[in-house]
């Protein structure tokens, strides 16, 4: 455990750096509108000046209206050639200043997406780090002892004209002052190994061999319950390490193995080996008995790992919200992680939003308009699509995010993810949402006493019907092979039917055949977000599409599944 003096200090340097950050976003919660307004205003004169504010006549803009008819809602693919050039010749095409980094990202094409972060855009999003890590500190003792961060690498390349990408959050990480950096276990250069079972690998070992852990964040749970995987499949390999004090051969991270916090220590390998062999399997709770608080994503799919998650925890562990973030925006800050308050980042983006169903009506439809709404127009219980005006070049961006009001702070409306856009299908018209695949798989999987580690549905549009992939975590008790598919085929269909009138119809009409189910081989799950992740998706950042169009997807899937 880290000293008490040490924690005081944490605790006064944070309060120092983002007190008067969060008193000024409480003040601003109580007038959405008038902040938004101000956001808007500041973001336009500053980049009137450029190719894309001069083409949208940004000079002239007076108000939200003018906005919405000078600029239509943008999408990555219209802003690329832009962002391109920009970098290659450095005129001011869509900021005034000149982009420092590209938060890179997968894209809906084969190219990926670099998104354009200035240098006041990446000090935005360090005050904003640094406010959640204050909110943290303010309201519980998570920050008592060490900390567990896995981040993105920093450094993942350069662009044509020499401006590095790769994760933002890695490169903030990796320049935190003295202060917060004794306190991280996995130094920077671990998110820089480039082979994919060795850095976690290399994070099971760090972990393992410190026991001072009181709070552990990333974005994805999933990779939590990766790492513990790996350090229960290789524990003779981590154990060995934590009591020689030298990291794995292949795990090569920047720095001694003694700089990295990493000493001789067979008393922890021993402690640590009594426990695996009392229950046959080591979790959280047994490396980091004082652990007080996880920090990561909750909501959407990542719910679902979070159930996954919360067994292997310290009893009573909370599991905080990270907050809606992406490559693209930092959309909300926690301001109360115990409440789970994450309001909207209202002083630094302009944000529109689109009732769910208006917006995909209007999408569907080309003689509707695509109607957007504002901030302070939000309703309690509603949900809606996120269109992102940002400082950093993005202008009425779609995020094809879809997130749902659950309150407020003051006039501020609370905002939680619920799924990305395209986590609907539709083949004949049923327009079957992701969030209720979810509940179906989890509540059929569940009648026969075991849990779905990873599981994904496919529609078929030339079969005219979806087919449910899944990998159970042990072989349950009851039917086998067919049998079991078969009843989890039933299962899950009478519950799509109940949740989706639609689906219901259509399924009755024989417009869509019934649902196939095929049982996976254990692993497929890993296999397939290794696959995703050598081809440019970032690990930490991970989020598992529980329902896509099989067109869309090029896993093949059925050569892990059980013979039909």
């Amino acid at each position: 455990m880290t000293d008490g003096f040490s924690y005081r200090l944490l605790r006064a340097g944070l309060a120092a750096a983002s007190g008067r950050t969060y008193s000024n976003l409480v003040s601003a919660c109580t007038d959405p509108r008038t902040a938004q307004d101000r956001v808007l205003q500041r973001i336009l004169a500053d980049n009137s000046g450029t190719s894309f504010g001069t083409d949208h006549r940004f000079g002239s803009i007076a108000g939200l209206d003018d906005y919405r008819r000078a600029v239509p809602v943008q999408t990555y693919e219209h802003l690329r050639e832009e962002i391109e050039r920009q970098e290659a010749t450095g005129e001011p095409c869509l900021t005034a200043a000149k982009p420092v980094y590209y938060n890179q990202t997968s894209g809906t094409v084969a190219e990926p997406k670099n998104i354009p972060l200035t240098k006041a855009g990446l000090a935005r999003i360090q005050r904003l780090q640094r406010l959640a890590a204050y909110t943290l500190s303010r309201r519980t003792s998570a920050l008592g002892g060490k900390v567990f961060v896995v981040s993105g690498a920093a450094h993942e390349g350069t662009m044509p004209a020499g401006t590095p990408y790769g994760s933002a959050s890695g490169l903030l990480y990796a320049s935190q002052g003295k202060l917060l950096r004794r306190r991280y276990v996995l130094p920077a250069s671990v998110s820089d190994i480039a082979d994919y079972d060795a850095r976690y690998l290399a994070m099971a070992v760090l972990g393992a061999a410190d026991a001072a852990v009181t709070t552990m964040a990333t974005a994805n749970p999933s990779t939590f319950i990766r790492l513990m995987d790996v350090l229960n499949s290789s524990a003779d390999v981590v154990l060995d390490a934590v009591a020689t004090g030298r990291l794995p051969a292949g795990c090569s991270v920047t720095g001694r193995d003694d700089q990295l916090g990493l000493h001789a220590n067979p008393k922890r390998a021993a402690a640590l080996d009594r426990c695996l062999e009392a229950t046959g399997r080591l979790t959280y709770a047994d490396i980091w008995s004082d652990l007080r608080a996880v920090v990561t994503w909750t909501g959407g799919s990542c719910g679902l790992a979070v159930e996954r998650l919360q067994p292997m925890l310290t009893p009573d562990c909370p599991v905080f919200e990270l907050g809606y973030l992406a490559s693209e925006v930092s959309g909300t800050v926690n301001i109360d992680p115990v409440e789970g308050s994450c309001v909207a980042t209202l002083q630094d983006n302009f944000f529109e939003f689109a009732e769910r169903d208006e917006w995909e009506a209007a999408a569907e439809d080309s003689n509707r308009d695509q109607q957007t709404c504002t901030l302070a127009d939000l309703e309690a219980g509603h949900d809606y699509y996120v269109i992102v005006t940002t400082a950093d070049g993005l202008y009425r961006y779609d995020m094809n995010d879809i997130v749902r009001v659950t309150g407020f702070v003051d006039r501020t409306p609370v905002l939680s993810f619920v799924q990305k856009g395209k986590g609907v299908t539709s083949i004949t018209g049923e327009k079957l949402y992701e969030f209720q695949v979810m509940s179906a798989v989890t509540a059929a999987v569940a009648e026969f006493n075991t849990v779905a580690p990873f599981f994904i549905m496919l529609a078929d549009v030339a079969e005219a019907g979806y087919t449910l992939y899944v990998e159970l975590a042990n072989t349950p008790a009851g039917p086998p092979g067919a049998e079991l598919a078969g009843a989890l085929s039933h299962g899950v269909e009478r519950a799509l039917r109940q949740a989706n009138v639609e689906y219901d119809q259509k399924r009755a009409s024989g417009r869509l055949v019934p649902l196939r189910v095929r049982c996976l081989a254990a692993g497929t799950g890993d296999e397939f977000r290794r696959q995703r992740v050598a081809d440019g998706q970032r690990d930490v950042q991970f989020k598992y599409l529980r329902l896509q169009y099989s067109a869309d997807c090029s896993f093949r899937f059925g050569d892990f599944a059980a013979p039909v």
